[in-house]
């Protein structure tokens, strides 16, 4: 029998977004196949009537639901759609023990989880579920995609591949078995030295202050998790990060090995200012490569955007709700 954890959920309005009056509101609680409890923000369209297509949004990757992730959800509610907006175990209101851990697995267990919550739900078409995972939640959709024959449509939105970037480093820049080695090895130490201390040391999150000669994604970043833009006191990025060891088994395996046996439809979009664009171009390509499955995949690419334009659309609302609305019209009806 699943026993629910008991989370302690706000139930003010905290969001980093205002309030729409297309959609209403409330919090959700939904269990995953590891026994921790997750709370999500759903949003039903105003004055809806009949069972609704479905989806579950999440990201970005250290992010909670407060912020982008509940952004996309109520403007796809405002569209017509069944939506929640979740945190991942460890994170955020949701439960687990330890705090600001992360995992491939589990992470991706998340978002079965809510297509579960959403299949049970009487207001849904079982039949008529989709995905949106924003940055590292854009890989984790895909791999999710490839795994759940439930998902009828799947976006991934300036997403990251978690595994290569903590394998390979970024841009590939410390792809080599030694650099690999000297990473596990200060991973293992950290890990004793956590435990002599009693407490898991965080990582920290976007730096701050800003240094002078930041790259432009961390000033990217900064601009969004550290201003008033995109600040909450509950997000790891906005304070401070995982845990030094939160992300250790994502060096030792890919997240996107069977992504090119996805039957579902699928849609990956990226600003092509994005340092993380690569992540976007290469995971298409990759899923599209040998595959039978092609017709329904599609590669978009948005001039000018940065990654985090597709966050909360930047100051030239870079985020084409418009084709969602119509990617999950054609593929949830």
């Amino acid at each position: 029998m699943m026993m629910k954890e008991e989370l302690k959920l706000t139930q003010d309005w905290d969001k980093t977004f205002p309030k729409s009056d297309k959609a209403d509101h409330c919090k959700v609680t939904f269990v995953n196949r590891y026994g921790i409890t997750l709370a999500a923000d759903m949003y039903v369209p105003k004055d809806a009537a009949g069972k609704l297509p479905a989806i579950a949004v999440c990201g970005p990757f250290g992010a909670v639901k407060e912020q982008c992730a509940g952004l996309y959800a109520q403007t796809m509610a405002e569209r017509g759609f069944l939506t929640i907006a979740f945190d991942p175990s460890f994170t955020g209101e949701s439960g687990g023990n330890v705090r600001y851990m992360a995992s491939p697995d589990i992470n991706t267990e998340d978002f079965m989880a809510a297509v579960d919550f959403l299949s049970l739900c009487d207001k849904v078409d079982p039949e008529r579920i989709g995905i949106i995972g924003i940055c590292g939640w854009g890989g984790m959709a895909l791999n999710t995609a490839a795994l759940d024959t439930r998902i009828k449509a799947t976006v991934a939105s300036t997403m990251y591949d978690m595994t290569r970037v903590n394998a390979k480093g970024y841009f590939d820049s410390e792809d080599s078995e030694e650099a690999r080695y000297q990473k596990r090895a200060a991973m293992c130490a950290q890990r004793l030295a956590d435990l002599k201390a009693g407490e898991y040391t965080l990582g920290g999150g976007v730096v701050d202050p800003l240094p002078e000669d930041a790259p432009y994604f961390v000033k990217d970043y900064y601009d969004y998790y550290k201003t008033g833009r995109g600040y909450h006191v509950r997000s790891l990025n906005s304070n401070g990060g995982w845990n030094v060891i939160g992300c250790e088994s994502f060096m030792n395996q890919p997240i996107l090995k069977y992504t090119n046996e996805i039957r579902s439809a699928v849609l990956v979009m990226h600003g092509d200012k994005a340092h993380s664009c690569y992540f976007g171009k290469d995971a298409y390509a990759d899923m599209v490569k040998d595959s039978k499955y092609t017709d329904n995949k599609e590669l978009l690419i948005i001039p000018g955007a940065s990654h985090t334009d597709l966050y909360d659309g930047g100051e030239n609302h870079a985020i084409p709700f418009d084709k969602l609305e119509s990617f999950f019209t054609e593929y949830l009806k």
